[in-house]
């Protein structure tokens, strides 16, 4: 109670009772109100009854538009290139001796039985690391899920790609029926799991449903353990099993923006087709066409061309100009509009998606900036369900297979040990980067490592890239300014030849 409350309720403790009663009625939240421009939104249904319901058709409306919209098919090609990148997610081993420092020779074992598998890492050869991953994330951000069963050993007519025994079948997420559930055994949506929700199982069908003559029933589905299968999904809320798109919640956006283009560009073309008609100025004068012998009027071919000079009009007779105010004027800033809009909701950068690159440099560095964390979050879940796990195996496999065995000395825990290498974020101005991560290194703020690998680059490549070109110069006679300072008396290229040296002698 208030003041006001407390003082009525001296007076009438009934009256003053039923005002607080009737305040704290009329608290709510504005939001929770409907009005007549604001439905009242009360589907609380569960996250696995609304994916069961939708996500299926929201996986084949991404597809569509993927296949027929531009601009869909270059907003997943974006995400996919700056969470994958060209060369995939790289993996740089980090083994640990007992002593805690890393185990380099294991490493480096490591590193070249990995390099080898990822020429062929899957079970139909066609991929290679880097295009199998891009095709995983792609799968990943259209559908909204993706699965891989690893294959481990000897498997009936399956050649592994390299000589770790270990390859992976990747497939679409139409594979595991949606609608497949015995609750009795604990499956939902084709996903067996144990009653704490753990997966336990992937019930997956022998061949793809889709294709003819293949039937999509019970007796063509296997179940596969789920230690055995890597599963990628966009979860947006919790106890969720499948996946959706991430293109669901900018699809009606997208079929808008897709149908007013193609409307714009029919009437543009229609305004490129249209030039003039004959007008008659007085309707109530006259009017005596030409004629032939039989009394028809003769056609009239009044063709438009540059220059031309109309002196073929009757009497009340004038060219009137059609005018259809197209293209649209306003279509860009709309069109500007409603990308910054699809590319807010996908998580995509609007300069990369619209190819709008028009700015100050500050604008678009804090757009990158604001941008690249979202792409690290969802490297970070591609490298958590898919990269990681599949590495973790593959040493394993290694070291069961006798390829890459783990040596003795190595610390318990730590042979799987990996840094897992990202796309890194790229320079808007190279010289005010380069400058300034230079201070960075002089100053003890940052190290010759992490610069290289902002770069994208493996330090221990680049290592050896520059040991054997430096070698390689020095057997030429040759030194570059990039070494200069480790040979006494050696002049640098580019450098000012000092006053006291004559310019003759010195060449």
């Amino acid at each position: 109670m208030n003041i006001i409350d407390r003082l009525v309720a001296q007076l009438d403790p009934v009256r003053g009772l039923k005002r607080a009663q009737h305040r704290q009625a009329l608290a709510f939240y504005e939001g929770a109100k409907p009005t007549k421009q604001r439905m009242r939104r009360t589907d609380n249904s569960s996250a696995n009854t609304l994916v069961g319901a939708s996500a299926a058709q929201l996986r084949a409306h991404a597809r569509f538009l993927e296949r027929n919209h531009d601009i869909s098919r270059g907003a997943l090609r974006v995400m996919v290139n700056n969470i994958v990148g060209a060369a995939g997610i790289g993996v740089e081993p980090i083994p640990r001796r007992l002593d805690g420092t890393i185990h380099t020779e294991y490493a480096t074992a490591l590193r070249a039985a990995y390099k080898a598998r990822q020429k062929a890492p899957e079970v139909t050869g066609r991929y290679r690391g880097p295009l199998a991953q891009r095709l995983m994330a792609y799968t990943w951000l259209r559908d909204g899920e993706c699965f891989a069963q690893q294959l481990i050993g000897p498997v009936p007519f399956l050649e592994h790609g390299s000589a770790v025994p270990y390859s992976l079948e990747i497939f679409e997420p139409d594979f595991v029926p949606m609608d497949y559930d015995d609750l009795s055994k604990g499956i939902r949506q084709g996903i067996q799991a144990n009653s704490w929700g753990k997966a336990t199982g992937y019930w997956v069908h022998k061949t793809d449903p889709r294709e003819m003559l293949n039937f999509a029933d019970s007796s063509n589905l296997k179940m596969i353990p789920a230690n055995r299968m890597l599963h990628m999904a966009t979860l947006d809320r919790l106890h969720q099993r499948r996946g959706v798109s991430e293109f669901a919640s900018v699809l009606t956006r997208l079929e808008d923006l897709k149908d007013y283009e193609e409307s714009e560009r029919i009437a543009a073309k229609i305004a490129a087709s249209l030039t003039a008609y004959v007008k008659r100025v007085d309707k109530e004068a006259g009017y005596s066409p030409n004629v032939d012998a039989t009394g028809r009027p003769i056609p009239r071919d009044l063709r438009m061309q540059p220059g031309m000079i109309i002196d073929s009009l009757e009497v009340n007779e004038e060219i009137g100009m059609i005018d259809s105010n197209r293209p649209n004027p306003n279509l860009v800033t709309w069109r500007q509009g409603q990308l910054k809009a699809f590319a807010a909701g996908i998580g995509a950068s609007y300069s990369s998606v619209s190819r709008d690159y028009d700015g100050t440099y500050s604008a678009q560095r804090q757009e990158l900036v604001e941008q690249w964390v979202h792409y690290a979050v969802l490297a970070d879940e591609f490298v958590g369900m898919f990269v990681q796990p599949d590495y973790e195996t593959f040493v394993q496999v290694a070291h069961l297979s006798g390829v890459v065995p783990t040596p003795s000395d190595v610390m318990p825990g730590t042979a799987d040990d990996a840094l897992y290498i990202g796309q890194s974020m790229p320079w808007i101005d190279p010289v005010k980067e380069a400058n300034a991560w230079e201070s960075l290194v002089k100053a003890g703020f940052a190290s010759e490592t992490e610069v290289i690998r902002k770069r994208g680059g493996n330090p221990r490549d680049v290592l050896d890239q520059v040991e054997t070109f430096r070698d390689d110069a020095a057997k030429r006679g040759l030194v570059f300014s990039s070494n200069a300072a480790n040979v006494p008396g050696a002049p640098i290229a580019g450098a000012p030849i000092p006053a006291d040296v004559d310019e003759d002698a010195s060449k």
